[in-house]
């Protein structure tokens, strides 16, 4: 479909998203209202969209809030855009959805994921050649299930048939880079200021990670404490000690306990054990593995070590944290993971 704008014609952008129950709003306004207003700024109608379910029914989001859909997934019309929105567990609920989706994939709609909705995404088998934006709070439970797909940190990732993006200030920088595709730089600018967000990201951007117990982020860590960080994040599951690490950044293991103290407020020993619970909670909270089986996975020989570091860092049991993943976001003053 082509919509007049001025004097000039511009293919219409339909985008789908497809919600599943638990899917965070979040991902989704940050994608419609971007589009919404380029439309309002532009005079024009050149972006459409519609919510989907796998069934046609009406989905509840992460914040209780129930949604209708415009339709069930089918084949009778081919989006350019099918956008996955979902907690990491959606699981498709018969095999005909993922027949459905080759069908699109064939007929060139371009599948697209917002954090979590990388997870239904990656189960379609569609993607497994190419990079996948994951957001760093899924990252450990990704790599578990999928030990053998491209794992990105970059918020956004873009190929000719997928875009992936991670967190909903990734789905608001892919809307941003299509009404610039589609209207020009000055129309996108103008979206973005709109929303004082004047800065547009393109591809290539890695994600910011916070770190344990700290206001600040990684990128804010020395050189060489940032260093001993990465070779940690390397050997989350396979532990090696601070020595080797020490060695392996050409310290001695008193000046690297030193630099931490200064730059963290930890010891290397105690950091690396936050950043190691740290992964194996998004395990605890976003598969169904056994948590004795999660505690081998991250080098502990009993389950009873195991359990007493998480619950020293998360100030919870693992299967009481388990437990309450499904409850509002926050509860009381106990802030949840992101869905």
């Amino acid at each position: 479909m082509i919509e007049a704008m001025g004097n000039q014609f511009v293919k219409t952008t339909n985008i789908s998203f497809l919600i599943f129950d638990g899917f965070p709003m979040a991902c989704l306004t940050s994608m419609i209202e971007p589009l919404r207003v380029a439309n309002e700024i532009s005079s024009s109608n050149v972006f459409k969209w519609q919510l989907l379910s796998e069934d046609g029914l009406p989905i509840t989001a992460s914040a209780a809030i129930t949604f209708d859909v415009a339709d069930a997934l089918s084949i009778k019309s081919v989006p350019q855009y099918l956008v996955f929105l979902s907690p990491p567990k959606s699981k498709f609920k018969n095999t005909q959805s993922l027949g459905r989706l080759r069908h699109l994939s064939r007929h060139g709609c371009i599948l697209c994921s917002v954090s979590g909705g990388v997870f239904p995404l990656a189960r379609t088998k569609l993607a497994a050649k190419v990079p996948l934006s994951v957001h760093w709070c899924y990252q450990a439970a990704f790599k578990r299930e999928f030990p053998d797909y491209l794992l990105s940190n970059r918020i956004i990732e873009i190929s000719s048939s997928f875009v992936t993006a991670s967190g909903s200030a990734g789905g608001f920088e892919v809307a941003l880079n299509l009404i610039e595709n589609q209207l020009g730089s000055n129309v996108s600018t103008e979206v973005a200021c709109w929303f004082q967000h004047p800065m547009m990201r393109k591809t290539g951007v890695s994600q910011i990670t916070p770190l344990p117990d700290d206001p600040n982020t990684k990128e804010k860590l020395p050189k060489l404490v940032s260093d001993a960080v990465d070779l940690m994040q390397k050997h989350i599951s396979e532990p090696i000690t601070i020595e080797e690490i020490s060695e392996s950044i050409g310290l001695t293991s008193r000046h690297l306990e030193r630099l931490f103290k200064s730059s963290t407020d930890h010891s290397p020993l105690a950091y690396y054990r936050k950043l190691r619970m740290r992964a194996a909670r998004q395990l605890v909270l976003y598969t169904n593995e056994k948590i004795s089986t999660i505690a081998k996975e991250f080098g502990f020989s009993q389950t009873r070590s195991f359990r007493r570091n998480y619950l020293l860092t998360h100030n919870v049991s693992p299967e009481n944290d388990r437990g309450r993943i499904n409850l509002y976001r926050v509860e009381g003053n106990i802030s949840l993971p992101p869905l």
